[in-house]
């Protein structure tokens, strides 16, 4: 679970403090010992003074304009498949649970994807290494940040422990080739 603090505005515009509860992970078969926690956000702009009642936004990842706030872990080792897995159950598990995800992987590079995002993170605890599409690949320990401009990229834990990654992603345009 993720402690999610939630403030927002009172009838008087003064400042209160609307949720605070705890974010269950977000599983799926596909994600074999990995979490997502959809923390926060919208499809468009924000304006305040809000009650600060949650935006609805279904994709999980945003539109231009739009922004998300999560986290996500990443079992150690390797990501193989589990040979007898139902992989078109569990494809529409991972469509139920986080719109738009599966329809952005490579089925020929598994992991490897593009999003018209900006995507800010930090790795809060464990490593990871970001590897991009020409198999540059860097690894990022517990501190690091980065900053994702909307290349095609895969997440790799090649580590003994799991890696908890926070993560903002803000949507973007993308010029056509």
């Amino acid at each position: 679970m993720v402690r999610r603090v939630v403030t927002g505005h009172d009838g008087a515009g003064k400042s209160v403090f609307v949720s605070d509860e705890d974010v269950p992970p977000l599983t799926a078969a596909l994600l074999a010992g990995g979490a997502f926690y959809r923390l926060w956000g919208a499809d468009e702009a924000p304006t305040f003074p809000d009650d600060g009642a949650p935006a609805p936004h279904d994709a999980y990842f945003p539109p231009v304009g739009g922004y998300r706030f999560a986290m996500f872990m990443l079992a150690a080792g390797s990501r193989e498949t589990p040979p007898d897995l139902d992989l078109q159950a569990a494809k529409h598990e991972m469509d139920q649970k986080l719109p738009g995800l599966t329809e952005l992987m490579d089925p020929d590079e598994p992991g490897m994807h593009a999003t018209d995002t900006v995507d800010l993170g930090i790795v809060v605890s464990g490593e990871l290494a970001l590897e991009l599409d020409n198999a540059a690949r860097t690894v990022l320990r517990a501190g690091d940040t980065f900053v994702q401009n909307g290349t095609r990229h895969r997440w790799l834990n090649a580590a003994t422990e799991p890696v908890l990654v926070a993560l903002f992603s803000t949507g973007s345009n993308r010029k056509e080739r």
